[in-house]
């Protein structure tokens, strides 16, 4: 029996194991080995090995590390926004809400829309939308075209990105709420424990899981992010939020500087990797068991 559930284990798994290798591992080694040339994407001119040049150039490039530091803002806000609102959302619609889900519906529905689309709907908003507002309450200071204030096109794909990833977070904290003993409230409820103080010594602890798992999405999401900040704002005005990936992919397709490009995005997984693997490592710690 365990050699044929050996070998149902290994023919299931065996057309991911390719696929992961053929789409993942493969061109991640490949890249690794272009970061290494120096090459303009043109297969009839040369590939010439320069060593570590394209890493020394990266930390020469004023608009990279500018990149750099708009990422690290963007994610930051991004992180307590997407977060706070979707465990907001989740605890409404836990709560004993008549329309609760009607109300999940509501709140999960901008994921299923692709970035892209995001980007250009929230786009029409910030310029048209915002302006007609303006003009109408007469609170211009607040209501004008987001998209070409350097300051506020941040914060634009902030809320836009909070608008996409809320209702995903949301699911994650419900699933961690559903999953709490209601015997555990119910004795806190007993013996004197107001909400405030059930919410934050048995309900936030035993959703450590679930923190995990949120603030992992919402950090690699964040970092990595590129749809929406491609129809939105295009890196724009002035560079202002260009992150990280729109950098790598400007460097590769737009400068034509394959190695550079590649130098910066193997540089841009080792942050990834080892921000969101101590995130995790931390959260993990934290988790209680029941």
């Amino acid at each position: 029996m365990k050699r044929k559930d050996k070998f149902w284990f290994g023919l299931f798994t065996m057309p991911l194991f390719i696929i992961f290798t053929t789409v993942v591992i493969i061109p991640f080694i490949i890249g690794v080995a272009y970061s290494f040339i120096s090459w303009d994407g043109i297969a009839s001119n040369p590939k010439v090995f320069v060593g570590l040049d394209n890493y020394v150039t990266i930390f020469h490039d004023e608009r990279f590390f500018s990149s750099a530091r708009h990422t690290l803002e963007f994610t930051l806000l991004a992180l307590v926004s997407v977060n706070l609102l979707g465990l907001a959302f989740s605890l409404l619609v836990t709560n004993g809400l008549r329309t609760s889900k009607l109300a999940r519906t509501f709140f999960f529905m901008p994921n299923l829309i692709g970035g892209l689309i995001l980007g250009y709907i929230w786009k029409f908003i910030f310029t048209d939308g915002f302006k007609f507002l303006g003009g109408k309450t007469g609170l211009e200071e607040i209501f004008f075209n987001w998209l070409i204030s350097p300051r506020f096109a941040l914060y634009a794909l902030v809320i836009v990105f909070t608008w996409q990833m809320a209702g995903y977070t949301m699911i994650i904290y419900i699933a961690g709420i559903q999953g709490i003993p209601d015997e555990l409230l119910e004795a806190a409820k007993v013996d004197g424990a107001n909400w405030w103080h059930r919410l934050t010594k048995i309900t936030f602890p035993l959703l450590m899981p679930s923190f995990t798992i949120c603030l992992f999405m919402t950090l690699s999401g964040a970092f990595k992010i590129y749809d929406v900040n491609l129809s939105l704002t295009n890196g724009g005005p002035v560079h202002s939020t260009e992150m990280f990936a729109m950098n790598i992919f400007n460097e590769i397709f737009g400068y034509g500087r394959y190695g550079v490009g590649q130098a910066k995005a193997i540089l841009f997984f080792l942050i990834v990797a080892l921000v969101t693997l101590t995130q995790v490592i931390i959260t993990k710690k934290k988790e209680v068991q029941m």
